[in-house]
């Protein structure tokens, strides 16, 4: 080789030479360095603006000392919402030591929490209880109740471990996950970002930036943001990436695990709940060819060139329906997977709405049917930050057109609106063919919203409080929801209660009591298991189980806590006597559908329907009260739109949370295949299935 092409020794360089050498050296080791301590140097204090919806709605703060973080952490949506307070002290590589949290929850309950480190011991207490361990390897505590400024925190140490994984406390593995770099802002305010999707906290992805010092910059998600102070006006295109990372999770789940089959699909030995005879149909068998049910066989039917399912001798019920629904993409495959496949939206971010339904209209997404309801608030400091906000009657009513327009199927009113206004916004709707239901707006009773035109009343504690309330009360806070503890005292047999139910009745007013919301605001308490997840939450991860013992509200004492449970008493009572007078309960959850609708159903065998009722009412009654002819019973010309199960649900309602197979418009979903990527053990096995082909 030439002698050009060797670097000669040290030694034999010219003096000059060597000086620029070294001088560079120099250069590159401080430039190096300066990058190092300005990722290494943290500031003193950081604000970031907490925004849903478009909306601002609260802030995080953040101020350091040395390795101790002090953080404030306060937002309010719909007059609730969370205020934390923290102080964490973190060790050389960034693992917090000390961990104190107090404040309160979105719904009031108490938050004492508290985690510390002692060499390898490590020992906590939170809503649910207390825990220790002791650590083989570092680990990171995933606190209960905590900021969203804990993803940096985790972050920091992520980014310093191997395969940026960490063992988590109490249970699991964190791991940190990079997705793509991105450049927002403009002169100044120019910031180069990178994005994270963190795993092993939640049943989904957390998704956060990063600047190109590896701060912290925002949290995202497709309906909330919590961004660095200066940036907001970039929200919108940051929540956008978080909707479209979650798709792409999604639509991963959808080509992995929707089993779309070119052939007539034949689900054999099976019985089929008919839920107009309330009973189960003697052994048969289904076909389906695309996306609607053909024929109703004999058991023993064969047919060619099929796919043929063994139902084993189990149950075919049609799909349920949950009627009070806010989706996205995190819940609605859960939906799919729960036998839950057709929801009534009530109240969404319309743009996050409109592309959830065009993907799962084009077969890219896993998800229910959704019937939309236009959702209209008006403006407060209390306000939702859903659908359309309006300040006067006219911009209500130029918004009930504009649902018209979009097509939307009905009008929800909410807390924030104002009463006064509901008559004429009725009347518009009803003219455009459009129905008209939701919450009693502040300073309102029930009877002025069934007096206006009201359809459906939402939410069983709305109807009930204009019972209890005094003039002036205000219920666009969380009042709502504490003055429940009034409800002992109520005489249900008296005079404003009989006429709010008469008027009900008169005007054919159906009720959405959501029910198991109630039962977990009312009934929960810290350190119990929820009753509505003991049938399942051992198959759940364990951040789900710890959550699970967490209660909603604030219960202060033994009084408060008797009030309570009295509180949850006269509504199950009051339901009673709606259901005996013939108003129509329409089944909804408002907590995401899937498990809790099972819950939902299941709590109204306290109101006195049967497990074959309550089948027919979740499916075929709900189907009726749409008007969608084509589903709701499993008979040929109806969607393809049911589940499997191994067990009689009509003698047993539990039996429909083990589901072995959901078809969802002919498309067919083995919930044993999906729930592990969510972190589920399986409740049932995949049926066995077989691809028959013809003989020639």
């Amino acid at each position: 080789m030439p002698s050009i092409f060797k670097t000669p020794p040290l030694q034999k360089l010219k003096p000059y030479y060597l000086l620029f050498v070294l001088l560079l050296a120099t250069q590159a080791c401080k430039q190096k360095n300066e990058e190092t301590a300005s990722k290494a140097s943290l500031p003193e204090k950081e604000s970031f603006t907490v925004i849903r919806g478009g909306n601002v709605v609260g802030h995080l703060k953040v101020d350091r000392a040395g390795d101790t973080l002090a953080i404030d952490y306060d937002y309010k949506d719909n007059g609730r919402g969370p205020t934390v307070k923290e102080t964490m002290v973190l060790n050389a590589e960034g693992f917090p030591v000390q961990w104190d949290i107090a404040g309160s929850s979105t719904f009031g309950n108490t938050i004492d929490e508290h985690f510390m480190l002692d060499g390898k011991n490590a020992s906590w207490k939170d809503a649910s209880g207390e825990g220790t361990a002791t650590l083989e390897n570092p680990s990171f505590y995933v606190t209960q109740s905590g900021s969203p400024y804990a993803l940096f925190v985790t972050a920091r140490v992520l980014l310093n471990t191997k395969d940026n994984t960490v063992p988590a406390l109490p249970a699991g593995q964190l791991k940190l996950t990079p997705l793509e770099t991105l450049e927002i802002g403009a002169d100044s305010l120019k910031v180069k970002l990178q994005t994270y999707a963190l795993t092993g906290v939640n049943l989904d992805p957390t998704y956060f930036i990063l600047d190109e010092q590896e701060q912290f910059f925002a949290m995202i998600d497709s309906k909330f943001i919590i961004i660095r102070e200066g940036y907001e006006g970039e929200e919108k295109e940051l929540r956008l990436l978080a909707e479209n990372y979650s798709a792409e999770r999604y639509e991963s789940l959808q080509k992995r695990f929707a089993h779309r089959y070119d052939k007539n699909i034949r689900i054999k030995n099976v019985r089929i709940f008919d839920p107009k005879k309330l009973s189960l149909t003697d052994l048969a068998s289904v076909l389906v060819s695309g996306n609607k049910i053909v024929s109703i066989d004999a058991a023993d039917t064969k047919g060619e060139n099929e796919v043929e399912i063994d139902g084993a001798g189990g149950t075919l019920v049609a799909g349920l329906y949950d009627m009070h629904g806010h989706m996205g993409e995190d819940d609605a495959l859960l939906n799919v997977l729960a036998g839950v496949t057709s929801v009534r939206d009530m109240g969404n971010t319309n743009e996050v709405l409109d592309s959830l339904i065009q993907k799962i209209h084009s077969g890219v997404l896993a998800g229910p049917n959704i019937t939309r309801m236009g959702f209209i608030e008006g403006k407060s400091p209390f306000n939702s930050n859903n659908g359309i906000l309006v300040e006067s009657e006219e911009e209500a009513l130029a918004a009930v057109q504009t649902y018209a327009d979009m097509g939307f199927y009905g009008i929800k009113l909410y807390n924030s609106m104002n009463g006064e206004w509901a008559p004429a916004i009725v009347k518009k709707a009803h003219d455009l063919n459009m129905p008209v239901m939701g919450h009693v707006p502040a300073f309102s009773t029930a009877n002025d919203m069934i007096n206006a035109g009201f359809d459906e009343l939402t939410h069983i504690n709305q109807t009930m409080l204009g019972w209890v309330l005094e003039p002036g009360e205000d219920t666009r806070t969380l009042l709502r929801l504490t003055a429940l503890q009034r409800l002992p005292e109520l005489d249900l047999h008296s005079a404003p209660v009989q006429k709010t139910l008469d008027l009900m009745v008169k005007n054919k007013v159906a009720m959405d009591p959501t029910l198991a919301i109630h039962e977990l605001l009312l009934l929960s308490r810290n350190g119990e298991t929820q009753a509505g997840v003991l049938d399942y939450i051992e198959n759940m991860p364990a951040s789900e189980q710890r959550d699970a013992k967490r209660a909603m509200a604030s219960i202060a004492d033994e009084t408060e806590d008797k009030a309570y449970r009295g509180a949850y008493d006269k509504i199950v009572e009051t339901l009673k006597m709606m259901k005996a007078r013939g108003i129509l309960i329409v089944p909804g959850t408002d907590l995401g559908g899937a498990f809790t609708l099972h819950r939902e159903l299941e709590l109204y065998q306290q109101i006195g329907y049967t497990p074959a009722e309550l089948l027919k009412l979740g499916s075929y009654d709900m189907a009726q009260y749409l008007e969608q002819k084509d589903r709701g019973a499993i008979a040929p010309g109806m969607l393809a739109d049911f589940f499997l199960v191994p067990g009689d649900p009509t003698k047993d309602i539990k039996a429909i949370k083990k589901i072995a197979l959901v078809s969802q418009g002919g498309v067919l979903y083995f919930p044993s295949e999906v729930y592990p990527e969510f972190g589920i053990k399986p409740f049932v096995d995949k049926p066995v299935v077989k691809e028959k082909k013809s003989v020639f």
